[in-house]
């Protein structure tokens, strides 16, 4: 296979003339012929034992071209792109310009190709980080979540029903005297003051006593989802069984050593404190990343291909897809739920593959101005942290990445660190949001 010419036609678009000479293609069609004449039915001869040149004679002489040419694609883009030197991101037209047993083959490939950034004013970004604090309120927010962990539901004896409280209860709703469809439950449990029914439902149960009978007087929302209710009075009649209410365990030491690795209180407000410090800090380094890719993002100049974008949605679905598999979903299952197409999916991804583009781009356009390699120990020890996370033998996870990719991604997360170490970091002033 030989690249006889690469032409650029349009902003990332190259046309790659290219030929496959005569014995290439001549010897391709010997081993089409030993794979399909055994298919083929010749007057005169045994299934599958007629000469080639009598099966060309008698089918005509391009029978095996379309064979041919698909047994050689894949060959002639991989040869074609390597010998072009360029980076292509997309695989476009395949066009036969000529072909004949004398001639070989003359085509035509189109490519899309990874386009030149420019980019400027990456050092000395301006970015906001906003301060860390814990307060001892969000302490004791901590501590009333782990009691909320730790509680129990108790049966309410010897008081009315209140606001909190779950109530037992049978009800069976009527409009205009007549039973309506939905409006009959047994031991249905509610939360008074929640909201889950219609208003007014909850609030007339307040008050009342467990194993009492007696009717709540409503009117239907006048948008309410049910048409024929819309505006509707109701009568519930209710019987109620049962109040039961959430109680929240004591916090003092005999608590902190039931639920954590501590003896006493102190104790475990100091380590909640920390652990609060810790993920707080972690939450502002992550927002002045976003900062900083934001702003790589504004700075980064490329006529980006709209192959390069959808190929980026590709790989966002195909990850989202394994996901789902993992979880025991197939994609299509998945769509079928949400009441999506493909297509949905893939405008719902576009502007997250828009902008992965765009920061890798600038990033690595930063990592080419800026001399940023990863060392070989770096790339190794990448290396040992994927074969760590898949469960995977290094050698085998060795065997698989793509070396070039890892790097090129090892490059990407320095790029990262440079633009963040040459940053103007400023906390806000008083009285700014």
């Amino acid at each position: 296979m030989n690249l006889k010419a690469t032409n650029n036609v349009e902003t990332n678009k190259y046309q790659l003339q290219i030929e496959v000479t005569p014995e290439e293609f001549n010897k391709t069609l010997d081993a089409v012929f030993k794979a399909e004449s055994k298919k083929l039915n010749i007057p005169g001869f045994r299934k599958g034992k007629a000469p080639r040149a009598f099966v060309e004679k008698y089918y005509g002489e391009e029978v095996f071209f379309d064979a041919a040419v698909d047994r050689l694609y894949r060959s002639i883009v991989m040869e074609a792109i390597d010998q072009s030197k360029l980076e292509v991101v997309s695989i476009g037209d395949f066009k036969i310009d000529e072909i004949s047993k004398a001639a070989g083959v003359q085509c035509t490939l189109t490519v899309i190709t990874k386009p030149e950034a420019s980019i400027e004013g990456y050092k000395g970004i301006e970015v906001t980080r906003e301060p860390v604090v814990v307060t001892e309120g969000d302490i004791n927010s901590e501590l009333e979540r782990v009691r909320e962990r730790n509680s129990r539901m108790i049966t309410v004896e010897g008081r009315a029903a209140e606001n909190g409280d779950i109530a037992v209860i049978d009800f069976d709703g009527y409009v205009d005297d007549k039973q309506f469809d939905g409006g009959k439950a047994e031991n249905y449990e509610l939360t008074l003051g929640a909201g889950q029914f219609i208003p007014g439902f909850e609030d007339q149960i307040v008050g009342h006593s467990t194993g009492e009978d007696f009717d709540v007087n409503v009117t239907f929302p006048e948008d309410y989802h049910a048409e024929e209710l819309k505006g509707k009075a109701a009568v519930f009649k209710i019987k109620l069984h049962e109040l039961k209410t959430k109680e929240l365990p004591e916090v003092d030491d005999e608590f902190v050593k039931d639920v954590s690795e501590f003896d006493t209180l102190e104790e475990y407000k100091k380590d909640i404190e920390k652990k609060l410090l810790e993920r707080r800090e972690k939450a502002a380094d992550a927002d002045v990343e976003n900062q900083l890719i934001d702003a790589v993002i504004e700075k980064v100049q490329a006529e980006i291909p709209d192959e390069m974008v959808e190929n980026e949605v590709d790989e966002i679905i195909n990850a989202f897809a394994q996901r789902l598999q993992s979880q025991g979903l197939k994609l299509e299952t998945y769509l079928q739920y949400t009441n999506m197409t493909t297509d949905d999916l893939r405008a719902q991804y576009k502007p997250q593959a828009d902008r992965q583009v765009k920061v890798r781009l600038g990033l690595e356009k930063i990592a080419q101005l800026e001399g940023i390699k990863p060392t070989d120990e770096e790339c190794e020890e990448e290396l040992k942290r994927l074969s760590e996370a898949y469960g995977m033998p290094l050698e085998n996870v060795k065997g698989l990445v793509n070396m070039d990719m890892v790097s090129a991604d090892l490059a990407n997360q320095k790029a990262v660190e440079f633009v963040r170490a040459n940053a103007v970091i400023k906390e806000p002033e008083a009285g700014e949001e």
